[in-house]
């Protein structure tokens, strides 16, 4: 049985080109996201990155843009080298009064090993909330102190 989304929202109040780039630049990327060697938001494009609970167990990530539709989607898949399974994220980008709503998505958890806690979707909401709420949050509020945005 396909097991929900993990789905956080936010509304940044910033354009959507301004956010696009915050999520698919890689010198911006690295200010909230993950310092990737390389990055595009072409589809086809594969790129990696490690990552994990602690400095003791960090799983390599092989990605590969699936969508990108300039200020409107990004999707990739993720996978972890060495375990079986394949999910998607995705970042919507949608106009609002208050400036662009962000709607993250992350389908497929239910296909990572269930016997690995560090793959419970727990884990990955916790994660992404955080991510959205704090460092992209962040990142985006010192590019507006910074631009006078």
């Amino acid at each position: 049985m396909n097991e929900p989304a993990v789905i956080v929202s936010r509304v940044f109040p910033v354009t959507p080109d301004i956010l696009w780039r915050a999520l698919t630049e890689k010198d911006r990327m690295k200010e909230w996201y993950f310092d990737l060697a390389e990055f595009r938001a072409e589809v086809g494009f594969h790129f990696t990155f490690s990552g994990g609970p602690n400095e003791d167990r960090q799983y390599l990530h092989l990605c590969t843009v699936t969508e990108a539709v300039p200020e409107q989607l990004l999707a990739y898949s993720w996978e972890y080298d060495g375990y079986p399974g394949r999910t998607i994220v995705s970042f919507s980008l949608t106009p609002s009064d208050e400036g662009t709503l962000l709607t993250l998505s992350h389908t497929g958890l239910e296909t990572f090993p269930a016997d690995n806690p560090d793959f419970a979707r727990e884990n990955f909401s916790q994660g992404w909330n955080d991510i959205i709420n704090r460092p992209l949050k962040e990142y985006i509020e010192k590019l507006m102190n910074n631009f006078g945005i």
